[in-house]
């Protein structure tokens, strides 16, 4: 009869100014508790002096008693944390226009269980992807957007945050800039995919335009959203080579590959802690 206590894993991500001894303070807490850590990564950063580390961790010691033992470390290393159960599906508004293929890549991975995410909601600030919200089984909210209705309009956004529980939202080509008080309201827990091609393809078709000055690469960028407009902190780039044998059109079907590659890559990052904000840049552990 094996009568070993049973174990959860947990996940700790941390940041706090740089100083000797702390790996071992966090080190040292998990093994006063039993814990066996599986994974670990950190790094400090000269340019801003903070510390960075996250670490897996398998222990039979409840969660808040843990909690309780870093709140002890937190204000001795004035840290700011988070402890959470690993693997744990991260609860998440997905936010649409028109724009299908961002939205349909994250609930097939979420469905196909690549993406440890629970999208509780999907809101359009047009029908058009209504059907393909049900087809997946999820509720879809029409909340139109005019230039007399924004604010309102964005209040019941952060209702329904408020209502679902959502801890994360997702811009998955929504096409409307949010105010500064709903980028405040969302800091940090707010997600946005655009193409690379700002600042110098502004606007309308981007493609098209980058198809009239033969570019040779393209890409997306996924990045927390900000009051700066797509100057929030970038998560992840990607990029494919192109030549003069691409039409506008092949331009923006490639264009969408990697918008859905780069924007998945970003949303299970910041689901399984793995992104840390440091000023106005990320940490990656990846």
């Amino acid at each position: 009869m094996n009568d070993a206590p049973s174990t959860s894993r947990f996940v700790l991500s941390l940041s706090c100014p740089d100083r000797p001894g702390i790996v071992h303070a966090v080190s040292g807490t998990l093994a006063e508790h039993e814990g066996n850590i599986t994974e670990s990564q950190q790094f400090g950063d000269a340019d801003t002096g903070l510390f960075f580390m996250r670490v897996e961790v398998e222990s039979p010691a409840p969660q808040a008693e843990l909690e309780a033992a870093f709140t002890a470390l937190a204000d001795r290393f004035d840290m700011t944390w988070r402890l959470d159960v690993a693997g744990r599906r991260m609860r998440t508004v997905v936010m649409v226009s028109k724009a299908a293929h961002c939205v349909n890549d994250l609930l097939f991975r979420e469905r196909a269980g690549t993406l440890p995410v629970d999208i509780v909601a999907v809101v359009g600030n047009h029908p058009t992807l209504k059907p393909l919200a049900e087809f997946y089984g999820k509720p879809f909210h029409h909340i139109p957007v005019t230039a007399d209705t924004k604010a309102e309009a964005e209040q019941q956004v952060l209702a329904l945050v408020d209502e679902t529980d959502a801890e994360l939202v997702v811009l998955a080509r929504y096409m409307q800039i949010l105010s500064p008080e709903m980028c405040g309201a969302l800091k940090g827990r707010a997600i946005n995919i655009h193409h690379s091609f700002l600042p110098s393809f502004k606007g309308a078709r981007p493609y098209f335009q980058a198809h009239d000055r033969g570019v040779k690469l393209i890409g997306a960028t996924a990045h927390y959203v900000t009051a700066d407009l797509d100057e929030g902190p970038i998560i992840e780039q990607d990029v494919d080579r192109v030549d003069h044998t691409y039409t506008p059109e092949t331009l923006t079907a490639t264009g969408a590959d990697v918008e859905r590659r780069a924007l998945a890559r970003a949303v299970r990052w910041h689901a399984e802690h793995r992104v840390l904000l440091d000023g106005h840049r990320t940490i990656v552990f990846k």
